[in-house]
């Protein structure tokens, strides 16, 4: 099935589990599920070693389809993208790209896990895609980064709010407990990031005006608090959020909550510092505060794929407006 790029997703995910300890918040770890899946050693050698299984096979399948399509004669918009998980969630959940794909044309670039450091710096892969769908008539590139940097793991597997975040003091509201001078840091880092994609690819003279679409995310819900039903198997219900914020004794889930809105919101002002005015730059936010309700979460980070059905629609508005 994993070999047929035709069979969905959700069908292989039958057959799937997850390893929780080795998972990261953007990165989870995907193998067969032994109870119903027989493997060979070979076989089991070849999952062993195969570095980000899930993101290498789940790209595999996504360039298959997107070759047949083309070579099919299908007329629709083509489009790049580049981004963590909220742009490639292996097989248990259909992300914002699984959404986007039965109306677009996508040569998808992206990976679980992955950062905004690597994505733009130490493995670039954007600009030769771009190149390489110039005979397609490329229409837009979309990005997803930073997640990782703002409410994810450091380079260490520690979470970035461990640094972000001050140790709780009674009376003191949600803005105060975030170190603004660490998170300045970390914003000035995606902005270079982001800005440095922006100009590399505007050198390319054929993607001069290119409309390039980005997003910062919705306002994620730290887990653990009372009636929390989220039970992902790739994670504990606190790992990434609600975890790191009850080590700083900040364990009120209103407080939570308000703290990682003023993240987000900090993120969106940086990206709407990168696209300027729109009309002019055809850089784009893609403002998807709000879309996700609390029962459209996963996780403490990601949506369901019914909840990411809503964000895809806001993606596709946007994308439809400008290419």
């Amino acid at each position: 099935m994993l070999m047929d790029p035709g069979v969905p997703d959700a069908r292989i995910a039958e057959y799937l589990t997850a390893r929780p300890k080795e998972s990261g918040p953007f990165d989870p770890m995907i193998v067969p599920d032994p109870a119903k899946v027989e493997m060979t050693p070979e076989g089991d050698f070849d999952v062993e070693s195969a570095i980000r299984w899930g993101n290498a096979i789940c790209r595999w399948r996504r360039h298959a389809r997107f070759e047949s399509r083309i070579a099919n004669g299908e007329k629709k918009p083509v489009l790049v993208s580049e981004g963590d998980s909220w742009f490639q969630f292996p097989f248990l959940i259909d992300d914002v790209i699984d959404q986007l794909e039965p109306d677009f044309l996508i040569w998808s670039l992206d990976a679980a896990g992955d950062t905004s450091d690597n994505m733009v710096n130490r493995s670039p892969e954007y600009m030769q895609a771009l190149v390489q769908q110039k005979p397609n008539k490329v229409a837009g590139f979309l990005f997803s980064a930073a997640g990782n940097d703002v409410i994810g793991e450091d380079l260490l597997g520690k979470p970035v709010l461990g640094r972000l975040l001050k140790p709780f003091k009674a009376g003191k509201d949600a803005a105060w407990h975030i170190d603004n001078a660490q998170l300045a840091r970390i914003l000035s880092a995606l902005e270079k990031d982001y800005k440095k994609v922006v100009s590399t690819i505007r050198l390319d003279n054929a993607f001069a005006n290119l409309p390039i679409l980005v997003h910062g995310y919705d306002y994620a819900i730290p887990g653990g608090f009372p009636g929390d039903s989220r039970n992902p198997i790739y994670a504990k219900q606190d790992e990434w959020l609600g975890g790191p914020m009850k080590k700083k004794g900040i364990t009120d889930p209103t407080l939570q909550r308000e703290i990682i809105r003023l993240l987000i919101d900090a993120l969106y002002d940086m990206l709407g510092s990168v696209a300027g005015k729109s009309s002019m730059t055809n850089v784009h936010v893609v403002d998807v505060r709000g879309g996700l309700k609390t029962a459209d979460w996963a996780d403490e980070i990601h949506g369901t794929s019914a909840g990411f059905k809503k964000i895809g629609k806001l993606f596709k508005n946007a994308i439809n407006k400008v290419i």
